[in-house]
């Protein structure tokens, strides 16, 4: 008698590896059959996470931060060659009965067929889309920054970077009740986005001052020096970005210590310290999937393309890094 948790289809598949920094390319790979409490995967879609995959595409990881950086199912080592991402949506073709065929998100590198662990996959909801799904990597970031900045109901919330994470963090925060929220971006072409979303939009220049609460999700240092300026006094300033081997100079002088400016930094490795004695990464990851049930988070999936394209895809949206939100991978 045949095994129903086996799948007779050949094992074996396709996987995006860094080579050098700069250079990319499809490599095969052999699978083995998915053993007891394994599930097979075919991929469907998956998304770039652009500003850290455009620091592991570059060779921007520090050596300090190789092991830190490392996410899950990765292979190699930085620079490279390595295989790595963690925005996978695919529909399960082998593993446990009340699996098979359904959709599941799964912190995966970019391949086209992967065999993981059943506790490494997340139920899709019926109501999310294929490509919306890929944002759950971002929209899990965007949740814990907000529990580490701890909005109050009423706040006058600044957003600065106006990319996928700010985005997310910005439209969350709108949503909050009595919050008034201002998307900041040097990007005019945000403002859309920001009202799309239900937030104000404004150039650094034009940003309202006296923020209760300013998260900065631009991964400048010029973002975080607007950040500090327009924190109202003993104000929370959240840095969500992640420079890599970049220095930063920030800016404490001026009315920094008269303020009494709290900086502190938040980071989706840990769940936030207030939310971490009852909630477990799977189900923070299960929480961002249903918020993506709203369908205004289409606005973030600017772009697609064929998996098989994307060792010259990802170059492209390397060097320009503000015409894309989020990019979609294609594997059908």
């Amino acid at each position: 008698m045949s095994d129903p948790h086996r799948s007779n289809a050949r094992l074996d598949g396709q996987a995006f590896w860094v080579v050098s920094p700069g250079h990319g390319e499809i490599r095969s790979t052999t699978l083995r059959e998915p053993g007891p409490g394994e599930v097979l995967i075919k991929a469907l879609r998956s998304g770039i996470s652009r500003g850290t995959e455009s620091l592991v595409f570059r060779g921007g990881v520090p050596a300090s931060q190789w092991q830190a950086m490392r996410c899950p199912f990765q292979e190699g080592d930085f620079p490279g060659p390595v295989k790595y991402g963690y925005a996978s949506v695919g529909r399960v073709a082998a593993g446990p009965a009340h699996l098979l065929g359904q959709r599941v998100f799964c912190l995966h590198p970019h391949q086209d067929r992967y065999i993981v662990p059943v506790d490494a996959v997340t139920l899709v909801p019926d109501a999310v889309p294929d490509a919306r799904a890929v944002l759950a990597a971002n929209m899990e970031t965007a949740v814990n920054g907000l529990w580490d900045a701890a909005p109050r109901l009423g706040d006058r919330i600044a957003v600065v970077g106006a990319g996928v994470v700010g985005g997310l963090v910005a439209a969350l925060a709108a949503r909050m009740p009595g919050a008034s929220v201002e998307l900041i971006d040097t990007n005019p072409m945000r403002a859309d986005l920001a009202v799309r979303l239900g937030c104000r939009f404004a150039l650094p220049s034009e940003a309202t001052p006296e923020a209760d609460l300013v998260i900065h999700a631009s991964g400048h240092p010029e973002g975080l020096a607007t950040a500090l300026h327009i924190a109202g006094f003993e104000a929370t300033v959240l840095e969500m970005s992640w420079y890599g081997d970049r220095p930063v100079s920030v800016p404490l002088g001026e009315a920094f210590h008269a303020k009494r400016l709290h900086l502190r930094s938040s980071q989706v490795g840990s769940v936030a310290t207030a939310q971490r004695a009852r909630w477990t990464y799977q189900r923070r990851l299960a929480l961002a999937l249903d918020l993506l049930t709203d369908p205004v988070f289409d606005h973030f999936l600017t772009g697609e393309s064929r998996f098989e394209h994307l060792p010259h895809t990802l170059p492209r949206l390397v060097e320009s890094p503000g015409a894309e939100l989020c990019h979609v991978i294609d594997y059908n």
